[in-house]
């Protein structure tokens, strides 16, 4: 378990340094039978901060789910649609919109997808915007796409929470980002390490561990008011957040009692409860999608593996069999799903399994911290390739496949963010 020692709370010592640019997004893999949908330019886009439709084809692009097709030319939400002529053009579906600059300086963006099979209006989305918000606005229009075309929710609109390491300056810093990882802002800096971010179930705070202190401490940073609280500052280390789906409460690891044990914590910090009563360690806690279960890795069978119990305590189910080092659990929004890390072949990848079926499926190599998107059906995790550590994205059926990287130097210690209401 020292290996899985090193894994928690040092991965961060070795990831390289960090680039004050965006996030730069290149797809290596597309889905099967991908929905073929026409994106025009909107008119009078140009004069919004951002181009509109571009970010659109952008994101349906990134998802793999798409085949876009160009429409080369403006057509505005009034337009009248030649849904047949589209049709010929190998179009299942049409985007059109505009955007228009009001007296008080908003932007309304409005948008129409249509069905060129049948030849109606699937759907139409409008609404005036702050000029910073326009991106966001176009990001929810691909949502809304993504989400009649496919019957699920888009996450285009979602934020992601990323650890960035300057090496030579010894700077480390949570940054917070868009999906496609535009609009990066930081969070928290410091001059340890930062490691473990997981959001809260609003999206509107971040739990984290800090070494600012010599030690492995859990804040909860704010997001909105850039207020930070201690949540977890016991004898010995403190690790792993991760929160309950209703917003609650936090389990985490604590080793105060000697070797790492799981607790649960409120979401102001009071009410510690030790959870786990092994004799080995038991770290990295996953509360399970109804918020009754935790996933969590323990060593209690020899090596690490993982293993599943009542949020109250007792007895615990092991879930991981195959392979002789499994860690970091991770459980989809609907707990249908579970992704770790399995170390097989001398390396580390990460694997998902159907909990209902117990089929499971290798979907990366060199992998480590997994993350699920909000709508379950991508994962987020760490990359580390050509001496370079970045994040990456994987369909949980393996086939789109995605990575983002800074112009120079590391990020990595992903965490996906909620839908936001």
């Amino acid at each position: 378990m020292k290996k899985l020692h090193y894994l928690i709370f040092s991965a961060t010592l070795m990831i390289g340094s960090a680039a004050n640019a965006q996030l730069q997004v290149e797809i290596a893999g597309v889905g099967g039978n991908q929905i073929p949908v026409a994106v025009a330019a909107f008119a009078d886009e140009a004069m919004a901060p951002s181009e509109v439709s571009a970010i659109i084809r952008a994101d349906l692009e990134r998802s793999g789910v798409f085949k876009v097709i160009n429409a080369g030319q403006v057509i505005s939400d009034s337009a009248s649609i030649d849904a047949g002529a589209w049709k010929a053009r190998g179009a299942d579906a049409l985007v059109v919109g505009s955007v228009q600059k009001q007296p008080d300086g908003r932007f309304a963006v409005r948008y129409k997808l249509y069905d060129t099979v049948k030849g109606s209006q699937l759907s139409q989305l409008g609404g005036e915007v702050q000029p910073k918000y326009t991106r966001l606005q176009a990001h929810r229009i691909a949502d809304d796409v993504y989400e009649k075309l496919t019957g699920t929710r888009g996450i285009f609109s979602t934020r992601i929470a990323y650890v960035k390491e300057n090496r030579a300056a010894r700077q480390y810093a949570l940054a917070v980002a868009d999906a496609d990882g535009e609009n990066e802002i930081v969070a928290v800096s410091g001059r340890e390490p930062i490691i473990s971010p997981a959001w809260s179930p609003d999206g509107g705070r971040v739990a984290y561990v800090s070494f600012e202190d010599r030690k492995p401490v859990i804040y909860m940073q704010d997001l909105v008011t850039g207020k930070r609280r201690v949540i977890a500052n016991e004898k010995g280390s403190n690790s792993a957040p991760s929160w309950s789906p209703d917003g609650t409460k936090l389990a985490i690891a604590l080793s105060k009692s000697g070797s790492y044990q799981v607790y649960v914590v409120n979401a102001d910090g009071s009410g510690v409860r030790r959870v786990s009563n092994s004799n080995g360690i038991d770290t990295e806690p996953q509360f399970s999608a109804d918020g009754q279960s935790l996933y969590f890795t323990s060593d209690r069978s020899g090596g690490p593996q993982i293993y599943k119990m009542s949020v109250s305590g007792g007895n615990a189910t092991r879930v991981t069999f195959n392979g002789n080092y499994n860690i970091s659990p991770r459980v989809s929004p609907d707990g249908k799903t579970l992704a770790w890390i399995s170390q097989r072949d001398g390396g580390y990848s990460l694997f998902a399994k159907d909990l209902a079926s117990g089929q499971e499926l290798r979907l990366a190599d060199g992998a480590t911290e997994p993350s699920f998107s909000p709508n379950g059906k991508y994962i987020m995790y760490a990359s580390k390739g050509g001496g370079r550590a970045s994040l990456a994205v994987v369909s949980t059926d393996g086939r789109v496949k995605q990575r983002l990287t800074a112009n120079a130097g590391n990020i990595r210690e992903p965490s996906w963010g909620p839908f936001m209401k």
